[in-house]
Parts: structure tokens; C-alpha cells; sequence
């Protein structure tokens, strides 16, 4: 058996793998302890371990980061990266000590704190910052950059008038030239197509578009790949997946029961809808915040602005939390959280327990926004708790799309209709009326108290019954997550410190005054949430950040860093524009133009600065090592989605169909999805795009994890991206990557191609989208002619099959969670020739050259 492989590979690819990740950024870090740490320290630990307290318990302060950091008696309560260790986190986890001793927190709540303390335990609470701790200066603050319309300014004159194609291209080339810094030179042809296909649809350009392509020596060859790109479907699975990120979309609640959403996916191809059909920025936030209280003149469009406002009903929330108001305030927070940081790029969740720390942001707007969505009714098919918590899925908490005339469910025949209305019908009778429900199914229960366990036992039993039966059937297909106003609107009171049932004074319904014109002041009709009103605010010309946020984040996805780097706090604690005067241009141009995202990314992507090669100079890398001006293109690392795809895609595996039946409903609703659940892996055996795979909370696919998708819970501008060994082994063990290497030789073999050498240059077209030179072309004989010879030999000492390679069939496991190898049946045996290209394939696989764009 051959175990050489791994050698050859990186011989032959100059594989290197070194540990990094980026620090978290101080507004994320700060931010995080404002929303998660904070209230539940306030909440559960201040009456004994704060200032405020004469004698605080072993002398241990919590109400500071010194206090926290120095400890009590017993030494420091945390010990910063290393939770284990940390005596507060023993404490919660009741490992030892046990707090509070009124009843341990919730495991959300803990995981939290231990979250936190890997973070480096940040705490703003002995900052010095220029924002007052008590006291808000709104109109001070209006002065920040941020809080300021933006102003179009005219594109500034440049020396080199030969170089800009455009307007973008001269605010670009101002800047480098007042830096002293020159652009590199252009890019290839191939190289751009490469870059452009990836960034616009997210698969690799197939070999007949690129030989097209550099076929085309007109002035318009450019715009004619562009248009087409826009033009295809695969750009709204592509950009939609980047707003899938911001709108912390997942197919299951997560925290303390991860429950599925079974009808998320509706509000999934919405956005790629959205995204095909341009759908004006403008339009698109107001359909999410308040699409159900939009007129609309189709059931058509009643129907998609209903599914639109599922965004609000998508967060990770606790539905075992014990205290009603507790949770609904959570609720709340978390609306409050995605619609700031997603739509106007500052974190209102900050000022919950206080005013915010370093945004001109009082604790007042925060609970006047919060009294939006006070009066906001959530409908994500979940409930909190519910009786004897027999069924935490309830129909009744989804929302009901309007029939459109001609059309049909297709997803039920008329039998499995009735059969789903009639266990539906038993299913809400026994949550509200168990013993009358259960003396209908013939079930006997003794009477009085005394039978309360033995009715509670019973009513388990015969849910469960139910839901498996209901799990047996499609869903109908008018359901979906969504919203509407509460009967009762009202305002809602200031929370003291954050604590739910500590009730201040009432704040009226509004909008964040440092954004909002001076002196004004919400007008929300009695009846009505505010959603809309909201909605109306944040898409008006003269709302300061709303323009702006869109933009930033469109050129950080085909840039590689926004103009303002923390593309979801543009606040104090985020970094400022590195150009505002382009950013504001782009801002204002945006709103010209119709809020048209398509149009935006036409200009940028057909700008000289997105074709600027990735090669580097002596003095823009001494002046600007960061290339923070641009003066050559970022490399960036394709994410994991566009990596699956054009894995599948070399494969010919890919299945650009949306599925018809999304996969996400054959989780089980009749049963919980615990922390440790293994669910299955969707992302190895489904061959649609990555979009289409479902992502369930604290679980997520083993290739997903490794290339770091973000956190589903969590707004999510800008993704991480590190360099670890378990990438490698991924790359170099995983049964899926073998798959397609395998699919892609027989491919390649079945092929009309004269030589091995023409086969060479095809492999590295298909994979590295360029053709190979001479030395790497001999190279590949070389690893070819020994793999081959390696395969031969196996095979002559009648080896077990293991497809082709020793110790790497489906028994075989990678190390890390990213090195898991196949499940399954075992690889067929194949011949050496075979063998030889899979190999080849899957060395290219592994190279950086193919996870990156250049």
C-alpha cells in the first residue's frame, strides 16, 4: 500500500500551511461584551459583586475589567484566552463553586461567557473615550463623518490623465498619486476572466467562455463577459450568498434546542431572486423590515414582500429560557442588533444596558427602536416552551401566503391535505385542552391532581405520535417565516441596566436621533408598529449611512477590503473611510441611479483599478504594504462556496438546479437537534450549489467549518480568513475531494486529446484556469509517469481495493476536524492511468493557486 502521495502532492504544488488568524476587530470584540457579557453580568452578578455593593462576596468586583482581571480572595475570576482555567467560567459551569447560587445560567448564557473569555475577555469598562459615560451629545455627534450626509463630490484631476477608465479610476489614482505610489501593471486577459467570473458568479469561467473571450479583440470584449455575468443566474446565488451572511441566515435556531425553520429556504431564494432581478436597494431593505404592511398589486408581490420580512424572523433565540419577558426582550435586542448593523452599519445593541459607549447612541433610541419591534409579532414556526415542551414546532406561528388564482399546491394531494389539517387540528387541541384532547383519542388519564404527571406523560406521547406523523408529509406550501404588527402597538418602557422586569421610563416609538434631521421626531400612526415608518427612514436620500453601508460592502467583496474596513460599524469603534470622498461619490451615485446594485458592480468591476494585476513593487510595498490605496490587486482566497462549486464543477458533477424539495425539511420536527447532534453532512452529499445547503446552527458541514463560513448566529460583513494546517488535509483526505478528482479523470480521459501533454494543459486550465508553462508541464509527466507506476505496482500485489491510493479509502481519517476522509462504501478500483490523472487532479486541488483569485 502507498502512502506517498502527500509528499508528491506538495512537492508539486509548494503546499504551505502556517497557523494565523487575524485578531478579532476592537468594534466586533467591544461589541460582543456589550450584547451578550454585559446583561447577563448585570443581571446575575452585580447585587453581590459590584461598586454598589458595601461588602462585595470574597471581595470580588465584577462591574470592572480591573476588578474581574485583579479578582477576590480567590484569585483572578478569568484568566484572558483560557477559559478552563478561569475560576468565573468553573463557577457558572457549577464546577466548584457554584454561581449564581440562585440557579444556574443557561447554556447559551455560559457559552457566551466562555466565548468571551477565549476572545481575551475585551471590556470596554475602563476606556477612556471622548463619548460621555452619562450623558449623549447628539449634536456633537452629528459632526462624525459617519452621521453626515454624503456629499458627490466631483472627480478629482489626476496627473496621468491616460490611466482612468472612468470616474471611480480618478478618485483611485488622486490617492496614490498624493501617496507617491504607482499602479502596477494590468492584469492578462485570462487572469480577469478568472477574477471576474468568480467574483460575480462564483464558479470559474468554463474553457469555451475564456477561448471566446480572448477570441474577441473588440472594444466591448470587456462589457460583453460583464453583461453576461449579470445577466445569469448564477450572479444572485452568488451575491445573495453574500447577504445570506449580514442577515445571519440559517435553517435552524441553534442555541438551547436547535430546532429546524422549515420554511427558511423561502426567504433564501427570495434574496437570490432579489439579486437576479435587481431588485432596487432601496425596495429591498423596506420588503425586509415591513414587505406584509407594503401595498402591492399582485398576490404575487404580496406574497414575496411577506416572505421578504422573514429576515426578522430568522435569529438564534433561547426557547427554553424560563422567563417570558426575559425572552422577549432578547428577541427584540437581536432584531434590533441585525436591522442597525445590516442596514445602517452601527451597533444599537450597545446602548441596551446603557447609553453606548462610544456612538452618539442614548439608551433611549435604543428602547424607542425596541418598541418597534415590541409591537412586532415574530411568526418562525417556534414557540417558547410549550407545554410539557411537547412540540416546539407549532404551524399556528408561521405566516399564510395569499392564494394566487391559477395556481395549485403542488406539494399535497387532496388526501395528505386533509390528513395534515386533521393531525394539525389534534396537535393544537392538545396543547390547549390536553385532558379533553386525550379523553377524544381514548386515552384514560386518572382525575384531579394526581393525574397531572401521568396527563403530562400522556400528552408527550401522543404529540410525538402525531408529529411523527405530520413529519411523514410535505409541509403545505403557503407557509412561510414572516412577521406582522401586533393588535396591541405600544412603546415600550427603558429596561434599567438591560434587566427585562426593571421598568424605567416609557420611550416613544422612533428612530436614532443622530441620523434623523434636527428636531424631529417619529410620527408613527396609532395602531401601527413602526415598521414601515422605519423602513421609509432608513431608505430616504438624506439618511446618512444607509447609501453608504450598501456600497462599502459591494466594493469589499470585489476589492477584498471595504473603503471602511469593519463593513458593519461605521461607527467610533469601527476604522474610518480610507477615501470618503469616493465612498460618498459612490454613495450618492447609488441613489441616482435607482439603488441598482448591478449597476454599481458594472462600473467597479469594468474600472482599470479591478483590473490591476496582483504583482507587487518595491515602493508601493514599502509606502503602502497593506495596499490600502489599490495601487494592485488584493489576492484573495475564494470562499468555502466558491471553492465546493468549482470542485463540482472540474467534477461535472454540479447540478445548477435548485432543488425541488429543500433539503432543510428532512430534519425531523418532531424532535430537537442538541448541541452534539450530528446532522448530516449535506454539503458532501448534495451536488447542488453551497447556497442551496442547509445550515444548521452549532453544526455545520465539516468543509464549511474548515474554510471558515461565519458564525450563522451573527451579522457577518467581512468573513475571517485563516491559513491552518486542517485546510490542507482537507484538501488532501476528504473522500468528497477525491470524488471529483476521480469524476474529473474520467472525464479528462474520455476526452478527444492527442497527447499527454495536451492533457496537462487542460488539467491546469480547468483547475488553475491558465496553461501551464514548461517546467511545471514536465513536472506533471514526472508525478504522472510515478503515480502511475505506483498505481501499476499496487495493483500487480493484489492489494485491497482502496481506490487507487494506500490508506486513503473510506475507512481512512484525516486529522482535524477538517481531514475527515470518505463515508460510505468504499472507492472501486480503477486503472493506473486513471489513478494517475485523480491524482494529478487532486494535487492542483490542494494548491494555493486554486483557492485563491488572483
Amino acid at each position: 500500500m502507498r502512502f506517498a502521495l502527500p509528499a508528491r502532492l506538495l512537492a508539486l504544488t509548494g503546499v504551505a500551511c502556517a497557523l494565523a488568524r487575524p485578531a478579532d476587530r476592537p468594534g466586533a470584540t467591544m461589541e460582543f461584551f456589550e450584547t451578550r457579557i454585559r446583561p447577563v453580568l448585570t443581571k446575575n452578578c452585580y447585587s453581590c459583586h459590584s461598586s454598589e455593593v458595601k461588602s462585595p462576596l470574597g471581595g470580588l468586583f465584577l462591574d470592572s475589567r480591573n476588578g474581574i482581571v485583579t479578582g477576590g480572595k480567590s484569585g483572578p475570576a478569568i484568566v484572558p484566552g483560557d477559559p478552563d482555567a478561569s475560576l468565573l467560567i468553573r463557577a457558572v459551569r457549577y464546577q466548584g463553586p457554584k454561581m449564581p447560587p440562585s440557579g444556574q445560567l443557561s447554556e447559551a448564557a455560559i457559552n457566551d461567557l466562555v466565548k468571551w473569555v477565549e476572545m481575551g475577555a475585551p471590556d470596554p469598562r475602563d476606556l477612556k473615550t471622548t463619548t460621555a459615560a452619562s450623558t449623549i451629545d447628539v449634536e456633537k455627534g452629528r459632526k462624525y463623518w459617519a452621521f453626515q450626509m454624503p456629499v458627490k463630490a466631483a472627480p478629482p484631476a489626476v496627473k496621468d490623465t491616460a490611466w482612468p477608465a472612468g470616474p471611480v479610476d480618478r478618485f483611485v489614482l488622486a490617492r496614490m498619486e498624493a501617496e507617491q505610489l504607482a499602479p502596477v501593471a494590468d492584469a492578462d486577459r485570462v487572469t480577469w476572466i478568472r477574477r471576474v467570473t468568480l467574483d460575480l458568479t462564483g464558479l470559474p469561467p468554463a474553457l469555451a467562455e475564456v477561448d471566446a473571450f480572448l477570441g474577441d479583440r473588440g472594444n466591448d470584449a470587456y462589457e460583453k463577459v460583464v453583461d453576461r455575468l449579470l445577466a445569469s443566474p448564477r450572479f444572485g446565488e452568488r451575491w445573495g450568498r453574500h447577504w445570506l451572511d449580514v442577515a445571519r441566515y440559517a435553517d435552524t435556531i441553534g442555541r438551547g434546542r436547535n430546532f429546524p425553520f422549515p420554511v427558511a429556504w423561502k426567504y433564501r431564494d427570495w434574496v437570490i431572486n432579489a439579486f437576479n432581478h435587481d431588485m432596487p436597494y432601496d425596495q429591498f431593505v423596506r420588503e425586509q423590515l415591513a414587505g406584509d404592511l407594503m401595498p402591492a398589486d399582485s398576490p404575487q408581490k404580496k406574497n414575496g414582500q411577506l416572505t421578504a420580512t422573514g429576515f426578522l424572523a430568522l435569529g438564534s433565540h433561547d426557547l427554553v429560557e424560563q422567563n417570558a419577558a426575559v425572552f422577549a426582550m432578547d428577541v427584540i435586542d437581536e432584531q434590533i442588533n441585525v436591522t442597525s448593523r445590516a442596514f445602517m452599519g452601527v451597533t444599537v445593541g450597545c446602548a441596551r444596558c446603557h447609553d453606548h459607549k462610544f456612538d452618539p447612541i442614548p439608551t433611549t433610541d435604543y428602547y424607542a427602536m425596541a418598541g418597534i419591534f415590541k409591537s412586532t409579532d415574530m411568526l418562525s414556526g417556534l414557540q417558547r416552551r410549550p407545554r410539557d415542551n411537547a412540540s416546539y414546532f407549532n404551524v399556528n406561528l408561521l405566516a399564510k401566503l395569499s392564494p394566487v388564482p391559477g395556481a395549485s399546491d403542488t406539494t399535497m394531494d387532496p388526501k395528505d391535505r386533509d390528513e395534515y389539517e386533521k393531525l394539525q387540528a389534534e396537535l393544537t387541541e392538545l396543547n390547549q385542552n390536553p385532558r379533553q384532547a386525550l379523553a377524544k383519542m381514548g386515552v384514560t388519564v386518572p382525575a384531579g391532581r394526581a393525574g397531572q404527571a401521568e396527563v403530562a406523560q400522556k400528552l408527550r406521547q401522543q404529540t410525538t405520535q402525531i408529529l411523527s406523523q405530520l413529519d411523514k408529509l410535505p409541509l403545505p406550501a403557503d407557509l412561510v417565516m414572516a412577521v406582522r404588527d401586533d393588535p396591541s402597538p405600544a412603546d415600550c418602557e427603558v429596561r434599567i441596566h438591560g434587566e427585562a422586569t426593571s421598568l424605567g421610563p416609557t420611550a416613544p416609538r422612533g428612530f436614532l436621533q443622530v441620523m434623523s434631521r434636527r428636531g424631529e421626531a417619529a410620527r408613527i400612526p396609532s395602531g401601527e408598529s413602526g415598521r414601515l415608518e422605519l423602513a421609509q427612514w432608513l431608505t430616504r436620500p438624506d439618511n446618512p449611512t444607509t447609501a453608504r453601508v450598501a456600497v462599502n460592502r459591494i466594493w469589499e467583496h470585489l476589492f477584498g477590503r471595504g473603503i471602511v474596513a469593519t463593513a458593519d460599524n461605521f461607527g467610533l469603534m469601527g476604522e474610518k473611510p480610507s477615501d470618503q470622498p469616493l465612498l460618498d461619490y459612490l454613495a450618492v451615485r447609488f441613489m441616482e441611479q435607482g439603488w441598482s446594485t448591478k449597476k454599481l458592480i458594472r462600473e467597479l468591476v469594468l474600472s482599470h483599478t479591478y483590473r490591476l494585476s496582483t504583482r507587487t513593487s518595491a515602493q508601493g510595498d514599502q509606502i503602502d504594504p497593506g495596499n490600502i490605496f489599490l495601487w494592485r490587486a488584493n489576492r484573495e482566497r475564494l470562499e468555502v462556496e466558491a471553492i465546493r462549486d468549482s470542485l463540482l464543477m472540474i467534477g461535472g458533477q454540479l447540478d445548477l438546479t435548485p432543488p425541488a424539495t429543500p433539503a432543510a425539511l428532512s430534519f425531523r420536527r418532531s424532535a430537537a437537534m442538541g448541541r452534539g447532534a450530528a446532522a448530516q453532512d449535506y454539503a458532501e452529499t448534495m451536488h447542488n450549489r453551497s447556497i442551496y445547503v442547509p445550515i444548521v446552527r452549532n453544526s455545520l458541514p465539516s468543509m464549511f467549518e474548515t474554510f471558515d463560513f461565519p458564525e450563522p448566529s451573527e451579522t457577518k460583513g467581512v468573513r475571517e480568513v485563516t491559513t491552518v494546517p486542517t485546510q490542507a488535509l482537507f484538501l488532501m483526505n476528504s473522500r468528497f475531494v477525491i470524488d471529483q478528482a476521480r469524476h474529473a479523470a474520467a472525464r479528462l480521459l474520455s476526452a478527444s486529446l492527442a497527447t499527454p501533454q495536451d492533457r496537462v494543459i487542460r488539467v491546469y486550465r480547468e483547475v488553475l484556469g491558465r496553461v501551464p508553462n514548461e517546467a511545471e508541464i514536465s513536472r506533471a509527466a514526472t508525478f504522472i509517469q510515478s503515480a502511475k507506476q505506483d498505481a501499476a505496482s499496487q495493483a500487480s500485489q493484489s492489494a485491497p481495493p482502496l481506490g487507487g491510493r494506500g490508506g486513503r479509502g473510506a475507512d481512512a481519517q484525516g486529522a482535524g476536524r477538517g481531514g475527515r476522509a470518505g463515508r460510505g462504501a468504499r472507492l472501486a478500483p480503477i486503472s493506473p492511468e486513471a489513478s494517475a490523472w485523480e491524482h494529478f487532479y487532486q494535487a492542483l486541488f490542494a494548491s494555493a493557486e486554486f483557492r485563491y483569485r488572483g
